[in-house]
C-alpha cells in the first residue's frame, strides 16, 4: 500500500492530504490547511498565487514529514475551476491570476451573444451562462495589455501542475469549465478559441485524469522532503470532478450536491444533454473522470453564509456558527426564502442587507434576527437544491433513488434536513473531504494500487467511510449510505 498526497484547494481553503489506498483500505490524514480568497488591488480582484504555492509547498513539507509520507509514490492537484494565469516563453508568470467574481466580466456574456447566440453556444460547450466562464474572462482580458505578452495560459490546477514538475497541459475536467473545449469531444474548439479572440497556440494540449504527467522538479524536492521517485499524478483538477469520484453511492440511481462555497447540483451520464430545455434550464454538462458527464446546475452554495458571518464577524467578533445553526434550527418553518441564485449574491461584501432586500422584493418581512437570517438563507439553499435535483432528473430522464451531499455542507445537519425535506428524497451526507479522497483514488488507480470502475472506488468510499442519512421527514436515520 502506497502513500499519495492530495493538494485541494477551494475558493475559501485549501489543503494537503495524505492519503493510503488499497482493496478494502482508504484512509485520509490532514496536514496542512490554510485559507484562501480573493485578494482586491486597487479595485481588481486577484489570487494570491504565489502565497498558494508557498501554502502548497509547506503541505508538501509536512507530508514528507508524515509516517509514510517520505515514500510517497505520487502528488495529484484539484482546485477551483474557469481561473488562469498567463506565461511568457520562457515560463514566468504574467501579473496575479484574476479572481471569477471580479467585476471585469459584466456585460461581457451579453456581447458575445451578440456574435453567436447563447444557444448556439450551448450546443458547442454544453456550458450554463455564469458571467464569469473563461471564454468571457479572456474577451475581457484582450481589452488589457497582458494577453499580447503570453506564450500560454495555463489553467489554475496545471499552473501548479507546472510549478511542481515543469509539465505544462490542461486536465480535461477542468477544461470542460472553461467554455472552449466542445462538449463532444471534451478537446479544444478551433470556433471557440477564435470567439474567445485569443492564440490557439495559448492552450496546451488536453490530458485525461489518471495520466502520469513526470516527476517534480529537484527545487521542489529539495525544499519539500519528498523523495525522488514521487510523480505528478492528472487527477480531477476540477474540485467538483473529484469529490463525485468519491460520491459513496451503491449504483447509478443517485444526484449529488457538492456543497462548499459553491453548491453544484446534478447526476453523472454518459453522454450530454443539449436539449433546447437544458439550455433554458441553464444547466451544464462537464466532463468527469473516466469519460462521464457531470450534468448539472451551479448554485451559490454556502458562500452568502459565508459573507453574512463574515460581516457579523467584522463588528462583533468571531461567529459561533454551530450556535447560530441551532438556533436557526429552531425558527418557525414557512419564513422568508430567496432565490440564492440572484446575481446581487455574487460579488463579495456586506452580505445580510441583501438578503433582507431580496426577501422583501419576494414579498416576505425581511429576517432580522442573526437565527432569522441564517434560517432564510439555508431554507433557500435547500430549495435551490431541490429544484436542481428536479430539474436534472426531468432533463436528463436520469431517474434517482436518493441525495449524496458531500463537501463542507455535509456537517450542516439543518442544511442536509431542509434539503431531504426539500426534495422528498433521503440524503445520504459525507463524507466531508469527498474531493480530497477523489484526488487519492485517481492516484492510487493509476499507480495500481486499486483496480476497477468508478463504481469499485465509490464502493470503498462506501465500505471505508461513514455517512449520515436524513429522511425527507427531516428526521436523521443514523449511519450508513443507502
Amino acid at each position: 500500500m502506497s502513500t499519495h498526497v492530495a493538494v485541494d484547494l477551494g475558493a475559501s481553503s485549501g489543503r494537503v492530504m495524505v492519503g493510503t489506498a488499497a482493496p478494502g483500505r482508504l484512509e485520509l490524514t490532514e496536514v496542512h490547511r490554510f485559507w484562501n480568497g480573493g485578494v482586491e488591488v486597487a479595485g481588481r480582484l486577484h489570487w494570491d498565487a504565489v502565497g498558494l504555492w508557498r501554502q502548497v509547498l509547506a503541505g508538501l513539507g509536512r507530508a514528507a514529514r508524515t509516517p509514510g509520507g517520505a515514500a510517497a509514490r505520487t502528488v495529484g492537484v484539484d482546485t477551483w475551476a474557469v481561473d488562469y494565469g498567463l506565461l511568457t516563453r520562457e515560463g514566468a508568470l504574467l501579473g496575479t491570476p484574476r479572481h471569477y467574481r471580479d467585476s471585469r466580466t459584466e456585460g461581457v456574456a451579453e456581447r458575445v451573444f451578440e456574435r453567436v447566440p447563447a444557444q448556439r453556444l450551448y450546443e458547442r460547450n454544453g456550458l450554463q451562462h455564469l458571467p464569469f466562464t473563461t471564454i468571457y474572462q479572456l474577451v475581457a482580458e484582450a481589452e488589457e495589455s497582458l494577453l499580447g505578452s503570453a506564450a500560454q495560459l495555463l489553467l489554475v490546477p496545471d499552473l501548479l501542475g507546472y510549478w511542481l514538475s515543469g509539465h505544462r497541459g490542461a486536465e480535461a475536467t477542468n477544461a470542460s469549465t472553461t467554455g472552449l473545449a466542445d462538449v463532444r469531444t471534451g478537446r479544444w474548439a478551433p470556433d471557440l478559441v477564435e470567439l474567445a479572440g485569443i492564440d490557439p497556440a495559448l492552450l496546451p494540449p488536453v490530458h485525461e485524469p489518471g495520466t502520469v504527467l513526470g516527476g517534480l522538479r529537484s527545487e521542489v524536492l529539495a525544499e519539500t522532503g519528498l523523495p525522488g521517485s514521487v510523480r505528478l499524478v492528472a487527477v480531477g483538477s476540477h474540485d467538483t470532478a473529484s469529490a463525485v469520484v468519491a460520491v459513496p453511492a451503491r449504483d447509478e440511481r443517485f444526484a449529488y450536491v457538492a456543497c462548499g462555497t459553491w453548491g453544484l447540483v446534478g447526476v453523472e451520464l454518459e453522454q450530454p444533454v443539449l436539449s433546447a430545455e437544458s439550455f433554458t434550464a441553464n444547466f451544464t454538462n462537464e466532463r468527469g473522470v473516466d469519460g462521464r458527464i457531470r450534468y448539472l446546475r451551479n448554485v451559490m452554495g454556502l458562500w452568502v453564509l459565508q459573507q453574512c458571518l463574515a460581516e457579523w464577524a467584522s463588528t462583533e467578533g468571531e461567529q459561533d456558527l454551530p450556535a447560530l445553526l441551532a438556533a436557526a434550527a429552531h425558527v418557525p418553518a414557512g419564513g422568508p426564502v430567496v432565490d440564492i441564485d440572484d446575481a446581487r449574491f455574487l460579488p463579495p461584501g456586506p452580505m445580510v442587507g441583501r438578503v433582507q432586500a431580496a426577501a422583501e422584493e419576494a414579498g416576505h418581512r425581511a429576517p432580522t434576527a442573526k437565527a432569522e437570517v441564517v434560517r432564510c438563507v439555508v431554507e433557500s439553499l435547500a430549495q435551490a437544491f431541490a429544484r436542481a435535483v428536479a430539474d436534472a432528473v426531468r432533463l436528463s430522464g436520469h431517474e434517482v433513488d436518493a441525495v449524496h451531499l458531500v463537501g463542507g455542507g455535509a456537517r450542516n445537519a439543518l442544511l442536509c434536513e431542509l434539503t431531504a425535506a426539500a426534495c422528498g428524497l433521503p440524503v445520504v451526507a459525507g463524507p466531508v473531504e469527498a474531493t480530497a479522497l477523489g484526488n487519492v483514488l485517481v492516484q492510487a488507480r493509476a499507480h495500481g494500487d486499486l483496480t476497477g470502475s468508478l463504481e469499485d472506488l465509490r464502493a470503498l468510499v462506501r465500505d471505508t467511510h461513514e455517512t449520515t442519512t436524513y429522511a425527507p421527514r427531516g428526521t436523521r436515520v443514523g449511519s450508513g449510505a443507502l
